[in-house]
């Protein structure tokens, strides 16, 4: 039974058709979904689990759990950073990548936070299934070449961008290598 760390960005609301196919797909092989408690595409994973009342769930937070919508198991991650911002709530994220053995995200090319997750996942060498709300498409990163690909999908300059203000919000906290303190 793999289990799949779920998120996506906050923006993300409801799940489409396809993406709720694929959960409906990890539900029949039993998987074990390790999700956060965000609103956006954490909340309506959550949603979508407790409708199908699936129990193999474990919702992460740090600080008070915001959401748990099925009363599943939860694992507090203490936090590095002080305030409630990224860094705050990447410890979590961190946690979780670690935890996975895949990923599961959906992207909308904007949310810093997902994108750090996708990139997270790929520096642990965990396949990861991204679903680009944008394209309303699926990329399937097993490889450094795949998740090459997978960047030049994206709008030319976002990734540098996308990569300076993550690398600037943790370290501006002494937090690079958030992994290694989860």
């Amino acid at each position: 039974m793999a289990k799949v760390f779920v998120a996506g960005s906050r923006n993300i609301s409801r799940l489409s058709l396809e993406v709720r196919a694929k959960l409906d797909e990890m539900m029949r092989r039993r998987s074990w979904f390790l999700v956060g408690d965000a609103n956006g595409a954490d909340k309506a994973f959550q949603a979508y689990l407790a409708k199908a009342q699936y129990p193999q769930v474990t919702v992460y937070h740090v600080g008070k759990c915001r959401n748990n919508l099925g009363g599943w198991p939860v694992k507090t991650v203490v936090s590095p950073a002080a305030d409630r911002g990224f860094a705050y709530y990447a410890a979590k994220d961190a946690a979780m990548a670690q935890d996975a053995d895949c990923g599961f995200m959906l992207w909308d090319e904007k949310s810093k936070g997902t994108f750090n997750n996708i990139e997270t996942l790929m520096r642990l060498s965990k396949k990861t299934l991204v679903y680009l709300s944008t394209q309303k498409g699926f990329y399937r990163l097993v490889t450094k070449r795949d998740f090459e690909d997978f960047l030049r999908q994206c709008e030319p300059g976002l990734i540098a961008t996308l990569q300076k203000e993550i690398r600037g919000k943790l370290a501006g906290r002494g937090q690079m290598n958030l992994i290694a303190a989860s």
